[in-house]
C-alpha cells in the first residue's frame, strides 16, 4: 500500500541540520527535475524579491518567506515529517506513532511536493514556500514539470500494492494514475453530515484524512483493493460508502458527523 499525501502550506523551518542534498533524497530519478525547480525558485527569490512575492502570492505580512526560498539550497534541513505541519499532519502525528507504525510509514507514506516531486517521511528538506499552482520564470508551471517526471517515481514506489490517494485537487494534477492502475487506486473523500446534509469542509477533510492514515499505520493491515480498504476503515470505526469503479479508480466516501 502507498498512501499519497499532499504537502502542507505551513512548514516548520529547521534551526539546525545539514544543507539540502538532492542526491540523498528518495526517488533519485527525480533529481534532475528537482534541481530545475530549485534553481528557478532560488534565482527568482534571490534576484527579485518583489517579483517573487507577487509570483508566489506571498502575503505582505510574510515576506520573510521569499528570503527562505532564496536560501533553500543552503538552509538547514530536517525530516520531511518534521517540516510539514498543519491540520492533516497534526492529526496524523507521525512523531507519536508506535515504533511498528513508524516503520510502516517509512515504506507506505509519500508526500507530493511542488519543489521535490515526491518525498518520503525521512527525506531531509528545508522549509520553503511554493504552491502547486505556481509558475516560475524560465520554468513555467511547476505542475507541468512534475507531470512529465513523476509517473515512474510513483509507480515504482507503489509496486504491486494499493494506491490510497489523499491528495488535494491541486496536487492530484501533478500525476494522474493511468487506467491500467485503476483497479488498485482508491481516492478518499470526507463528507461532513449535519441534519441530513453532506458537504466537504476543508478542516474536517484534512483532520479526518490525517486520522485515517494514523489508524491505518497503527492497524498494520495491507489492503490490496479499494473494497478491502473500505472494510479495514469500517472495522476501525468509520462510516464508508464505496463508489463504482471507474477508469480513474474507486472513490470511498467517509461520512462523519463530528471531527
Amino acid at each position: 500500500m502507498l498512501i499519497l499525501l499532499p504537502p502542507s502550506e505551513g512548514k516548520a523551518a529547521p534551526r539546525r541540520g545539514k544543507p539540502l542534498d538532492l542526491g540523498a533524497l528518495s526517488s533519485p530519478g527525480l533529481t534532475a527535475a528537482r534541481a530545475r525547480v530549485l534553481d528557478a525558485l532560488v534565482a527568482l527569490c534571490a534576484t527579485d524579491p518583489e517579483l517573487a512575492a507577487r509570483t508566489l502570492d506571498v502575503p505582505k505580512s510574510q515576506v520573510e518567506l521569499v528570503d527562505l526560498n532564496a536560501r533553500a539550497a543552503s538552509s538547514p534541513t530536517a525530516r520531511a515529517d518534521a517540516v510539514y505541519t498543519g491540520v492533516l499532519y497534526d492529526a496524523l502525528g507521525l512523531a507519536t506513532l508506535t515504533p511498528a507504525a513508524k516503520r510502516r510509514a517509512t515504506s507506505r507514506v509519500a508526500v507530493t511536493s511542488s519543489l521535490f516531486g515526491l518525498l518520503r517521511p525521512g527525506d531531509r528538506i528545508p522549509a520553503y514556500r511554493l504552491s502547486g499552482d505556481a509558475a516560475l520564470p524560465g520554468l513555467g508551471p511547476v505542475a507541468g514539470v512534475w507531470r512529465d517526471a513523476l509517473g515512474p517515481a510513483v509507480t515504482g514506489a507503489l509496486g504491486s500494492g494499493l494506491l490510497v490517494d489523499l491528495r488535494s485537487g491541486m496536487y492530484a494534477a501533478f500525476w494522474r494514475p493511468p487506467a491500467d492502475l485503476a483497479r488498485r487506486v482508491a481516492t478518499v473523500r470526507v463528507l461532513h453530515e449535519v441534519d441530513g446534509r453532506r458537504q466537504v469542509v476543508s478542516h474536517f477533510n484534512k483532520a479526518t484524512k490525517g486520522r485515517i492514515v494514523r489508524a491505518l499505520l497503527e492497524d498494520g493491515r495491507d489492503p490490496r483493493t479499494p473494497a478491502a480498504l473500505a472494510t479495514v476503515l469500517t472495522d476501525l470505526g468509520w462510516t464508508v460508502e464505496v463508489g463504482a469503479p471507474t477508469a480513474k479508480g474507486t472513490q470511498l466516501d467517509v461520512v462523519i458527523t463530528e471531527v
